[in-house]
């Protein structure tokens, strides 16, 4: 018999199911450098050792980046209309951190993903090639299927990774490596060296905090999409089934790190083909060669879902800034102008930079460390912005998990500052 309760769960489950996408694209923009490379080197490098790391990050940036979709959900609006109205030095520092960013980022994801396109088609090409014929093809796909087209390539993307990935981790526990890693003697952290990695580790684990205005955005976007508004509790699991996705993933790769490469005596190569034929050498070699194609394929499509949601992002942060820096103008025409301009000025700059950078492991750790300094900013920007006059009292956190959310805040500014002095002092 069909009763009203059934029929009120039946609602909440349809509501959920089209509430899913956006934390999709957070995972996909989330599981790329910070996983492939940054976690299996912090595992390949220190062990065991900076595990506490990998948790603190994705522990202390959890409420900051939920308060992105929680806002969209509750206002109906995007985190920058949001900054607009609560204060204009927040906007303005938000475009900042944007621009200041968006062109070294855009360059680090593709010019890894560039690596990996190599090692597994091997047709030749160098970085600038490959990041050029890369950022083409997602160009196209973002101008032809755009945010529908976006939302499905994710979730296939995220669902091949993760299959991927973790038998690649079963397999290697079942390599037999682990007395090697308990006989090896972890790199020590507590210095100049460590410290920089450190930081430039939690800076992108597992995604930056700036991605938080990224989720409101999809999330509005979503509710455009499916033409129905977006509760915040689905919203909410929206974000932790992406959230959760690539904390886990991240933790897959951090393990294969120290798995396959820790205490194997491989130093890492400075670029970025090297660095791919070389990752994906040890998976060979520790698994087995019939493993090969399995790592190469996880490993470009993890970065192939990374390059394609930035790309993605970017222009539309830009089109939302020149919305309602012009609100009396044609929003909708000047949304798909900026939007436009950015897909191919933003990835055109890019490969101007990977052209000209040689250094591939210090263009990745530059651009997370200039992402984790901002940290702190994003996450007072977010505590206040949450908890505004904007924000129906509902919505908004309380309690045990408004006093977290400030704690993940000092925890961010006092990590920062250790980073200042340890570098410049």
């Amino acid at each position: 018999m069909i009763t009203e309760a059934s029929i009120q769960k039946k609602e909440i489950r349809h509501r959920l199911r089209l509430a899913l996408g956006p934390g999709l694209l957070l995972a996909g923009a989330a599981i790329g450098v910070s996983h492939l490379v940054q976690a299996t080197r912090a595992g390949a490098t220190y062990g065991f050792g900076l595990f506490w790391v990998l948790v603190l990050a994705i522990v202390s940036k959890y409420p900051t980046l939920e308060f992105g979709p929680r806002f969209a959900a509750a206002t109906g609006e995007h985190m920058i209309a949001g900054y607009r109205r609560m204060h204009r030095g927040a906007f303005y520092a938000y475009l900042a951190i944007t621009i200041g960013t968006m062109f070294i980022i855009q360059a680090a994801v593709t010019v890894v993903t560039a690596g990996l396109a190599e090692q597994l088609f091997g047709l030749g090409w160098g970085n600038a090639m490959w990041t050029a014929v890369i950022l083409l093809l997602c160009i196209i796909l973002l101008a032809v299927g755009k945010y529908p087209g976006l939302d499905l390539a994710m979730k296939i993307i995220i669902s091949v990774l993760t299959v991927c990935t973790f038998l690649a981790v079963v397999l290697a526990f079942g390599a037999g490596n682990m007395q090697r890693v308990a006989e090896t003697i972890p790199a020590p952290y507590w210095n100049r060296v460590g410290i920089g990695f450190i930081i430039a580790f939690m800076g992108w684990m597992p995604i930056p905090l700036d991605a938080s205005v990224w989720h409101s955005i999809w999330t509005k976007e979503r509710s455009s999409q499916v033409h129905q508004h977006t509760t915040v509790r689905a919203a909410r699991f929206d974000f932790d089934v992406g959230y959760g996705a690539a904390a886990l993933i991240g933790v897959l790769f951090f393990l294969l790190g120290i798995l396959i490469m820790f205490g194997s005596g491989e130093t890492f190569a400075d670029g970025s083909v090297g660095f791919s034929a070389q990752l994906v050498d040890l998976y060979g070699r520790s698994l087995g060669q019939w493993s090969r194609p399995l790592v190469s394929v996880a490993a470009f499509v993890a970065m192939l879902s990374t390059t394609l949601a930035v790309t993605d992002i970017y222009p539309r942060v830009l089109s939302e800034f020149a919305v309602v820096l012009r609100p009396a103008a044609n929003p909708l025409s000047i949304r798909r102008w900026v939007y436009r301009s950015g897909l191919v000025v933003i990835p055109a700059v890019a490969v101007i930079i990977v052209f000209n950078y040689t250094g591939f492991t210090r263009l990745i750790d530059f651009a997370a460390g200039l992402s984790f300094v901002t940290a702190p900013l994003m996450a007072w920007f977010n505590i206040h912005l949450i908890t505004s006059p904007q924000v129906p009292e509902a919505a908004k956190p309380t309690g045990a998990y408004l006093a977290f959310s400030w704690g993940c805040l000092a925890f961010l500014a006092v990590f920062a500052l250790g980073w200042f002095y340890y570098t410049f002092l």
